[in-house]
């Protein structure tokens, strides 16, 4: 009697050590961290700037999408600093991040970050505007921007037979280097139109609004503004209504942000290219899945803009931002 119960509490105690085992087992497997994020594979997002309604409905998009996967999105914004940008993207790298989502703050100067991401086995999809080396990215996800350009001059042209045009643009983007190309080419047919001065703003309304209020000092006679952006072109109307000239200058956009639509309606801008920023943010998610799952992304994808005037405003379905 004496040996089974010996027996018994022997067998108890090594039940009793196999079930502590299994639980400790499962306990390590539990996420405990206070956001649930274990286990849970990061991306990280650089813009060159969260000052644009544009690039934070971008973010809002590609943020949902991750995380309707499971997933975690860290955002970062070097506000226009290309110093600060690289920065940025070496820590998201340094924090594991699998995939990095780039809008770069000049498309020349990324290079050698874009290399610490490749030798780390980090891809990169560029998006809104190209970097120099397309080989140093997976994927491209961006607006037809030339398209977008040749769209303004061909309303222009279909309204007047000619004029004196201000540019205002931002050369460090590529988005914005062929959207102002495309609506330069296109005017090029028409010598009636003449370029007389243009000015760097880097696409920012407080930037934009000091630059067209100089060039308008300097050329009077300007009649045409083409501004790479909305926020440009926003910057470029107030600058036209403190000089009393804001119903007597055609000015042009891209984006197809609210407020330019509310200026388009009222008549006192002549016309946006709509982009689809959504579309673009889900596009670019989508790539990146595709590269997680071993599957060869789409190299360059391009979105067709569509020309918002006060004409077809009431008749046409555009991309809605919101």
């Amino acid at each position: 009697m004496e040996r089974r119960e010996k027996w018994f509490w022997w067998l108890m105690a090594v039940l009793a050590l196999l079930l502590l085992a299994a639980g400790m087992v499962q306990v390590t497997r539990q996420d405990w961290s206070a956001r649930q994020n274990e286990g849970r594979r990061k991306f990280g997002a650089v813009y060159m700037t969260l000052n644009n309604p544009f690039y934070v409905i971008v973010d809002e998009e590609i943020r949902t999408s991750v995380e309707n996967h499971g997933d975690v999105l860290i955002s970062r914004d070097p506000a226009l600093s290309v110093e600060r940008q690289k920065a940025e993207i070496r820590e998201l790298i340094e924090m594991g991040c699998q995939v990095l989502f780039v809008n770069p703050v000049d498309w020349h100067e990324l290079a050698p970050v874009l290399e610490i991401a490749r030798q780390a086995g980090v891809p990169v999809i560029a998006i809104d505007t190209n970097v120099d080396d397309d080989s140093l990215v997976a994927s491209t996800v961006v607006s037809d921007n030339y398209m977008a350009g040749v769209q303004c001059a061909k309303h222009l042209i279909s309204l007047v037979p000619g004029g004196q045009v201000a540019l205002l643009k931002h050369d460090q983007a590529r988005s914005s280097v062929d959207r102002i190309k495309g609506f330069r080419d296109t005017l090029a047919a028409h010598p009636d139109f003449h370029v007389v001065a243009e000015a760097e703003c880097q696409g920012q309304l407080e930037l934009a609004m000091p630059a067209m209020a100089g060039m308008l000092r300097e050329h009077p006679d300007i009649n045409i503004v083409m501004a790479l952006n909305d926020p440009a072109a926003m910057g470029a109307l107030a600058a036209l209504q403190q000089a009393g000239r804001l119903d007597s200058v055609l000015v042009y956009g891209v984006d197809g942000a609210q407020e330019a639509r509310d200026m388009i309606a009222q008549g006192h801008m002549a016309a946006t290219a709509v982009q689809a920023p959504r579309r673009m943010g889900q596009m670019a998610v989508e790539q990146a899945y595709r590269i997680l799952a071993g599957e060869q992304p789409e190299p360059l994808l391009q979105l067709p803009t569509k020309l918002l005037t006060r004409e077809n405003a009431a008749t046409e379905v555009f991309e809605a931002w919101e």
